[in-house]
């Protein structure tokens, strides 16, 4: 498909290939920016107040100047969708960096952010939300802000990169014994009808799927936990599954060629996941 990224910061319309920055962009050189990646379902996308909601979160904690409103982004962001004529599932990826300048640490003086986003296709991972995937576990080396969705992502990429070479979906992360989150996802534990996760504190990322996770158990009343679990409560779990926009609410059936209870997707995990479906569809009904 052709792909049309949207330059925000001058609100024009142009082809993917012919995007292009100075070399001294400050996102490339230091990783000196944010994003975001939103779920489309049959050209609509999903949870998109709450990602762009995330996304000036990330934008004040790292004191970077967004040149429009949220209010504006969104319409940008519809309008992105109907200059594809998307129709078919997929995602929206969204980076804002601090601007191109001369290359010097310390903050450059009145330049404006450089911000783009683009449309492709993803389809459903629907084998793997049906049967499960097995993950392996990786020491967490990440800075102390993890809940800025930043683009400093080297060890989030070396982790996932260990998980494909294990023939594995995804990387645990482990701090010390305690599990935070995934290389991209969050990630839950269930034990007699509970379901435990990290608290949203600085450690993880603060999922947009993840606070749907959390009102869906209430609309299910299935008690939800903010405590974190140890890689030890793994191998004693009844179910574990980890959430993203890409990833859905997606069953984990193995752990280090650890199985999970009896290797197949639990009954929360479906409940959920059920939910998930329904809460997408009613949002194409509503955009």
């Amino acid at each position: 498909m052709s792909v049309y990224p949207i330059t925000l910061s001058q609100t024009s319309f142009i082809h993917r290939d012919k995007l292009t920055y100075p070399f001294e962009e400050r996102g490339l050189q230091f990783g000196d920016g944010i994003y975001e990646v939103i779920r489309i379902y049959a050209g609509t996308s999903y949870l998109l107040t709450e990602h762009v909601d995330r996304l000036f979160r990330s934008a004040e904690a790292i004191r970077l100047n967004l040149p429009f409103s949220k209010q504006k982004v969104m319409n940008l962001l519809i309008e992105l969708l109907s200059q594809n004529k998307m129709t078919s599932d997929g995602i929206i990826y969204l980076q804002a960096t601090r601007g191109s300048a001369p290359r010097t640490h310390a903050f450059p003086g009145d330049v404006p952010a450089n911000v783009y986003a683009y449309v492709q296709d993803m389809p459903r991972k629907t084998e793997q939300l049906t049967n499960g995937v097995s993950v392996i576990t990786q020491r967490d080396t990440r800075w102390e802000n993890c809940y800025i969705k930043s683009l400093n992502l080297l060890p989030n990429v070396l982790a996932k990169q260990a998980a494909q070479e294990n023939g594995c979906y995804e990387a645990l992360f482990q701090k010390d014994g305690i599990v935070t989150e995934a290389s991209s996802s969050n990630v839950y534990l269930v034990k007699d009808g509970t379901i435990y996760t990290h608290p949203a504190t600085r450690a993880i990322l603060h999922g947009c799927v993840r606070m749907r996770v959390e009102e869906f158990a209430s609309y299910l009343a299935i008690p939800f936990v903010e405590k974190a679990f140890a890689t030890d409560d793994i191998l004693d779990a009844d179910e574990l599954f980890l959430s993203s926009s890409t990833s859905e609410i997606m069953p984990v059936i193995m752990v280090d060629e650890n199985q999970i209870n009896d290797g197949k997707p639990g009954s929360i995990t479906r409940q959920l996941q059920a939910t998930y479906e329904q809460d997408a569809a009613v949002s194409q009904t509503v955009m």
